[in-house]
């Protein structure tokens, strides 16, 4: 996507999630979509290193002797010197250990954006739920990221992840059924009836669960776990590999959480919620990309015997764009 077109865009939608950044903006009757991986690895510093990373375009920045090269890249570069990268958000909120993370995900909005200032277009950006298995909350996160794209000149809101892939692949049944956008950090989920979310929660067990578990058990680096399992990994597979088999396990593990969230929040509601048709259910994010997960986690759902009328269980049309689609139609609704 070009500047200009990205300047022509009327509305732009943001997913700011634990492992990639992703921006949707519309242009000549399509959306289109730029990411980063939200991460960023530390090399030695030398002008050719610098002179290089510029030629190809790599988000990177020199600070206190380094370089600090940001999105896509930074894994490569991490599994090429045996370095796990580093992340500037974690369980889907700001890292509080990482001193970096606002100046990286500054760095990364840049790359995706562009340089061109909001000029008072309206732009969504996609916040967690509170975790259904903690105390965190997502206040400083959420007004920290509203800083952060403010002032660049948007006029900005934010909304729930889990309603964004509501807005983004239920259009057909009028914005009611159930979105779940299963990331890096959290696993988002909202219930949602003709666009109104009236249930939502989120839990901790996500993607980075299932490769630093994974790799703990197995004694290997997390980010070479994560690499093997975007590569290798899919379901009803009887795999030698100890990495592929403790995937396995841990990925049932964080499917058994996300019922039982839905358990708890519903027992929570009682009978407050009632609905009178069948819900249809969206599965999104990068950690539901693996061959047979749907049909996996749908197994679980509907073995749980909750009070919950759920109907067709499938994959968005574009899991890893979902969340940025449904911030843009939002944005798209307010212009």
């Amino acid at each position: 996507m070009s500047e200009q077109a990205n300047q022509r865009t009327p509305a732009v939608g943001v997913d700011v999630g634990t492992s990639r950044i992703v921006v949707a903006t519309q242009g000549g009757g399509e959306i289109r979509f730029r990411s980063q991986l939200n991460a960023f690895v530390k090399v030695p510093y030398s002008p050719m290193t610098e002179k290089a990373l510029e030629k190809d375009g790599i988000p990177f920045s020199r600070t206190n002797g380094d370089l600090s090269v940001h999105g896509d890249e930074s894994i490569r570069f991490a599994d090429l010197l045996g370095l796990d990268v580093r992340r500037p958000m974690m369980s889907g909120m700001l890292n509080p250990g990482e001193p970096e993370s606002i100046e990286v995900i500054r760095a990364l909005l840049d790359a995706v954006l562009g340089e061109e200032p909001g000029d008072g277009r309206p732009l969504y950006f996609s916040v967690p739920a509170d975790p259904a298995d903690g105390e965190a909350t997502v206040t400083y996160h959420e007004a920290s990221l509203r800083d952060l794209l403010a002032g660049r000149g948007y006029e900005v809101h934010s909304i729930n992840e889990g309603l964004a892939v509501v807005y983004s692949e239920l259009e057909e049944s009028n914005y009611s059924g159930i979105g779940v956008s299963f990331g890096g950090g959290l696993c988002n989920v909202c219930v949602a009836y003709l666009s109104v979310p009236v249930l939502s929660f989120s839990v901790s067990k996500a993607g980075d669960y299932i490769d630093a578990s994974a790799a703990a058990v197995t004694g290997e680096r997390t980010t070479r776990v994560r690499l093997e399992k975007e590569a290798s990994f899919y379901f009803n597979g009887g795999f030698s590999n100890k990495v592929l088999q403790a995937l396995g396990v841990y990925y049932d593990d964080m499917i058994q959480a996300v019922v039982e969230g839905f358990r708890r929040r519903l027992e929570e509601a009682g009978s407050l919620l009632h609905f009178k048709r069948e819900l249809p259910m969206v599965l999104s994010g990068g950690t539901a990309l693996p061959g047979g997960f749907a049909e996996r986690f749908e197994k679980a759902m509907r073995a749980a015997g909750l009070d919950l009328p759920l109907g067709e269980v499938r994959l968005a049309e574009k899991p890893l764009e979902a969340t940025a689609k449904g911030a843009l139609v939002a944005a798209l609704a307010a212009v």
